[in-house]
């Protein structure tokens, strides 16, 4: 009973401990996964610098992609991120190379500073790409001239992965990690999680660290697990923010 006890305590104490094993993911053009949902923004990618204007704005939900296709166009273009906010200069860096906005809708912005990065853009022969989970109509944009500048802009939408990308990137994001998974313990848990591609990451990466802290193979149930604390975990946030 004591050694049980005491093999109890050892297992519990390694399932605390945050490991953490390297692997590198790939994350280049070559290894995007294109689906319906994302094939006008990855042609736009492709297209650069033939642009149809200079200003692109990559719209969609949380974890359609954006982030992805933004990072390959900065490698692709050197683009340098930006903020364009009161004195941070975001204009001056628009005209001497391509600039990367992010978050635009969540981070927030002064309305001056990216009118006058837009007009850069254009002044100079640049390009300026943003990402939004909101179209720029929806904006809380004060400024007429530069409310007039965003409507001009090219919007492309990334819409939510279906359940074929999610199975593929599933399969690659294990493989980075030199793990292979059946095909219907990848179906399980794409019916199980939510269409999100940062979902998707987090699930390999928590069903890794579990399986490593236990010394065990991945397993249908060891996925139920992960699955189930992440749905308990995100119930209670909801009712946080209630």
């Amino acid at each position: 009973m004591t050694d049980q006890i005491k093999t109890d305590n050892a297992r519990s104490k390694a399932e605390q401990l945050p490991l953490v094993f390297s692997h590198q993911a790939a994350s280049g053009r070559e290894d995007l996964l294109v689906s319906a949902s994302l094939e006008a923004a990855v042609s736009l990618v492709d297209e650069w610098p033939n642009w149809p204007s200079p200003v692109v704005v990559l719209a969609g939900p949380p974890g359609s992609g954006k982030s992805h296709l933004a990072n390959i166009w900065k490698n692709i273009s050197g683009a340098v991120e930006i903020h364009p906010q009161a004195g941070a200069d975001a204009a001056r860096a628009a005209e001497s190379a391509p600039v990367l906005f992010e978050d635009a809708d969540r981070r927030g912005f002064d309305d001056t500073e990216l009118f006058h990065v837009i007009n850069s853009v254009r002044q100079h022969g640049k390009t300026l790409l943003m990402t939004s989970r909101q179209w720029p109509a929806a904006w809380p944009v004060t400024l007429p001239d530069l409310r007039s500048r965003l409507k001009a802009v090219t919007v492309v939408e990334t819409g939510e992965p279906d359940e074929g990308l999610l199975a593929q990137v599933l399969m690659k994001l294990f493989a980075d990690r030199q793990l292979y998974m059946d095909d219907k313990l990848i179906g399980y848990i794409v019916n199980r999680m939510e269409r999100s591609l940062d979902t998707a990451q987090t699930i390999v990466d928590r069903i890794d660290r579990l399986a490593l802290s236990r010394g065990t193979r991945i397993t249908r149930p060891l996925a139920a697990e992960v699955l189930n604390a992440m749905d308990s975990t995100a119930v209670g946030e909801g009712l946080d923010g209630d």
